[in-house]
């Protein structure tokens, strides 16, 4: 028989999270090809149309959800493919905390550009 093998930890919910990340990101991107390519055309997208699409609180919460989960889903997967090349002991705990810092950043930028755009304070 086959052996049973996946980065992700047996009883783990990883696993589950990356796909419901990937599912949302589907409906998300799908709503911004939409938005941004459909209804308004490249040479219609400013950066105050932009801002005022952030200035619009359900808007906002979308995109830094997005920002969230596309963070979460692509450094997991990062993550996941080095394990299963073999990543162990401690270059795993190392690139583990380097990616987290990573996150870390990108959220933290996101979040300080979207507020930017939004006309709220930046941090």
């Amino acid at each position: 028989m086959a052996e049973h093998y996946s980065s992700f930890e047996r009883g783990g919910r990883g696993w589950l999270w990356q796909r419901i990340t990937a599912a949302f990101l589907v409906v998300v991107l799908a709503f911004h090809f939409f938005l941004l390519h459909f209804v308004n055309h490249a040479d219609e997208v400013t950066f105050m149309a932009s801002s005022v699409r952030m200035g619009d609180l359900a808007y906002y919460s979308l995109m830094i959800l997005f920002l969230v989960t596309a963070t979460f889903h692509g450094v997991n997967g990062v993550y996941n493919a080095l394990v299963n090349q073999g990543l162990t002991g401690t270059r795993k705990r190392v690139v583990k905390y380097v990616l987290v810092l990573a996150s870390l950043v990108l959220i933290v930028q996101g979040v300080r550009t979207a507020n930017a755009w939004a006309g709220l304070p930046t941090f």
